[in-house]
């Protein structure tokens, strides 16, 4: 009965204002089965992290580096590495936030203020941080996304709470782990996201020390994208690039986020 209820009242307030429903988005529903429909079907021949169709560097020549900072909301990986981030603020180091679902949940106030910082953009880094399959394929033991309509899941629900705390449609994705077949990158771009990787392994998941992480930043080329994480203060990741970036602006590099360059 109430069911039957909310979708009367649906009915009733498009047929007096169609215009409102024009302007209402697809539901995560029907965007999950029109996908289905789309691609049921299609077996994905590639999986890793560098297949077909995901953005791994700048299309630049500029001496410029995107540092990306995932934040990936599992129960150990819900923290913040306050002194990164405002070491990131204190010296203006443009950054892209790629942000877990369950991140937002754990730390909302300070996902808006990051939202709202010109310095930073925010990625989708998906509802549950899984590798983005459309056959369930895992990878450093994370199962994967297990058919067309939980990567929609996975990628939409989480679009849709960024964009409820920044009034920004996010317009990258990357997966859990970073891992995608090509059916899923392709996904991913029909919902309105290039699928982001990297070129320069920055932390090795937050587990490398801060020399570590010094010493890999310190290798960085021209378009470099170095995938870094923010939400372990335990790991050597912050003091690493805190003190890899004054090195290489010595060096004239310039620190950019990943949609200030095109990507290839």
């Amino acid at each position: 009965m109430i069911r039957f209820i909310a979708v009367l009242l649906v009915i009733l307030i498009t047929a007096a204002s169609p215009g409102l429903a024009a302007s209402l988005p697809p539901s995560v529903e029907s965007l999950k089965q029109l996908n289905t429909d789309r691609y049921s079907g299609v077996v994905p021949r590639q999986w890793g992290e560098k297949v077909s169709g995901v953005r791994s560097r700048l299309d630049t020549e500029d001496k410029v580096i995107a540092l990306t900072l995932d934040a990936c909301g599992s129960a150990r990986g819900k923290g913040v590495d306050s002194r990164l981030l405002e070491f990131l603020i204190a010296e203006q180091i443009p950054a892209t936030l790629f942000i877990n679902a369950r991140w937002i949940d754990a730390n909302p106030e300070l996902s808006r203020r990051l939202a709202a910082s010109p310095l930073f953009e925010i990625g989708n880094h998906g509802s549950w941080h899984k590798p983005a399959s459309v056959t369930g394929r895992s990878a450093y033991g994370i199962n994967g996304t297990k058919n067309i309509g939980e990567l929609v899941e996975e990628i939409e629900l989480n679009a849709r709470k960024i964009e409820a705390i920044s009034g920004i449609r996010p317009k990258l994705y990357r997966s859990g782990t970073a891992y995608y077949d090509e059916v899923a990158v392709q996904i991913a771009h029909d919902l309105g996201h290039d699928a982001a990787g990297y070129s320069l392994l920055g932390d090795a998941g937050a587990t490398w020390s801060a020399l570590q992480v010094k010493t890999a930043l310190l290798k960085a080329l021209p378009g470099d994208i170095a995938l870094l994480h923010m939400n372990h203060p335990e790991a050597g990741t912050g003091a690493g690039i805190m003190a890899a970036v004054p090195e290489l602006q010595r060096r004239g590099f310039r620190f950019v986020r990943m949609s200030d360059y095109p990507l290839k």
